[in-house]
């Protein structure tokens, strides 16, 4: 689409839509950036962008200007069934996501990640491989770098590995990666999408455009990811943490097997990945996947070897008093804890609770005992996590109103010999303003008792 002289409205005012709206007013668009804040909760910042030529508009939903614009650009926190977005699109104004737009602006080939968990791991791992060989490999999308402001430095001799949310696949129309996967589906955001027929529809967008030419890789043992194989034009390439595979990347014991085009070797032994945990393993396959671009395994071997994971991920953050600690505030979900979980080995004093996405918790709840010395549970699903847990049998739990109250009370609870994990399986809102924050807290929290 050209953009030039073109009315274009962008909104959501944090990340994602700031960096669509400067992309579009280069791009020599007339630019209004809306957000539901009123203006004087609005950050300097983005106030500034009015000097920059672009419209604010605040505090309420842009229902009186949207059937004028040529095109709606939706951030990624933007609900998608609200009445204007209905009405500009039934009066033919083209609405898009924020990925959307920065994918007809790309000029070289795309590795598109999706699941629900594992993403932003496979993500920075997988771009670590291809920058090994594209140097100007721009790694972007949900892992917290929008799109928008990486596309216009690119070049056809680069390389785009996105991380892509469900949310951001909502608008799109044309996406089209060279490489897709997809790495898991479990429950989540069904607050958002009402049905997991829904959710799993939008992460199988990331492969509908793709042909014959392309991959599709997919977590075999996951059987809906399984059942996507026969929904994709794509080659499929999958990989198994359970199954021997004729043809893919699978977990064998201790050692990752490459089964793929002629090539019949090990990878490597994952207890030379510095990553833990069997999910990190099929994270680490997914990447490697990366031999799909022709990437030699040589190369993937070194950076596999290299890699020490990512911020707020099962992230080892210090000992205290012979007491590991743990941040993976990045665990919103019942699915990424439970991970988190079977990766310690050693008896856990556990940080749960938070924003309620209407997840069932009884399947973490379930392999707290003989696991987990002791739950301690915060924010408005503490009463739901402890229902759940006393399901099972589990009753040492205690509530907190305060997340440093919380993480003191571990502190108090464990010995030498144990590990206080953050992993909370349900989103921050409420009590911060994202999970980064949380995970923020906790590490200077934990640091803190060093002093």
């Amino acid at each position: 689409m050209e953009y030039n002289g073109k009315k274009a409205l962008v909104c959501g005012m944090a990340k994602s839509g700031i960096a669509a709206a400067k992309l579009l007013k280069r791009l020599g668009a007339e630019v209004t950036l809306q957000d539901m804040k009123k203006r004087e909760d609005i950050a300097a910042d983005v106030l500034a962008l009015e000097k920059e030529g672009i419209v604010l508009y605040t505090g309420a939903n842009p229902d009186d200007i949207a059937c004028e614009q040529d095109v709606i650009v939706l951030s990624p926190g933007i609900p998608c069934d609200l009445p204007f977005i209905a009405a500009a699109e039934a009066a033919g104004v083209a609405v898009i996501s924020e990925v959307e737009l920065a994918y007809g602006l790309t000029p070289c080939p795309i590795t598109a990640i999706t699941g629900t968990n594992g993403k932003t791991t496979t993500t920075t791992l997988t771009g670590e491989i291809m920058r090994a060989v594209y140097g100007n490999t721009a790694v972007v999308g949900n892992i917290g770098i929008p799109y928008s402001d990486e596309v216009q430095r690119l070049t056809e001799n680069d390389w785009v590995v996105a991380e892509i949310s469900s949310f951001q696949m909502e608008k799109a129309k044309e996406f089209h990666p060279h490489i897709s996967a997809v790495l898991n589906i479990t429950p989540d955001h069904l607050n958002r999408h009402k049905t997991m027929e829904v959710y799993i529809a939008m992460k199988e967008r990331v492969f509908e455009k793709q042909t014959a030419e392309d991959f599709c890789i997919l977590n075999y043992g996951d059987e809906a990811c399984r059942k996507m194989a026969d929904k994709t034009a794509a080659k499929v390439f999958f990989f198994s943490s359970s199954e021997k595979l004729e043809e893919g990347i699978y977990l064998d014991g201790e050692t990752i097997e490459v089964r793929w085009n002629g090539i019949n070797e090990t990878l490597i032994n994952v207890n030379d990945l510095q990553i833990l945990g069997v999910h990190n393993h099929e994270n680490v396959m997914a990447a490697a996947a990366a031999i799909c671009a022709n990437i030699p395994l040589d190369t993937i071997r070194s950076v596999l070897k290299a890699f020490a994971g990512v911020e707020h991920r099962i992230e080892y953050v210090a000992t205290v008093d012979g007491v590991d600690y743990y941040n993976d505030s990045k665990g919103t979900n019942v699915d990424a804890s439970i991970r988190a979980v079977l990766a310690m080995k050693k008896p856990i004093v556990l940080i749960g609770g938070g924003y309620d996405k209407g997840s069932s918790f009884d399947e973490w709840t379930q392999l707290f005992p003989g696991r987990v010395k002791h739950l301690v549970l915060i924010g408005v699903t503490a009463p739901k996590v402890r229902e759940s847990a006393e399901k099972f049998g589990f009753t040492a739990i205690s509530d907190c109103e305060t997340f440093a109250e919380a993480v003191d009370l571990c502190r108090a609870k464990a010995e030498a010999g144990d590990c206080v994990l953050l992993s909370p399986a349900c989103a921050s809102w409420g009590m911060f303003d994202n999970y980064e924050q949380r995970g923020d807290m906790f590490k200077e929290q934990v640091r803190g008792y060093l002093k």
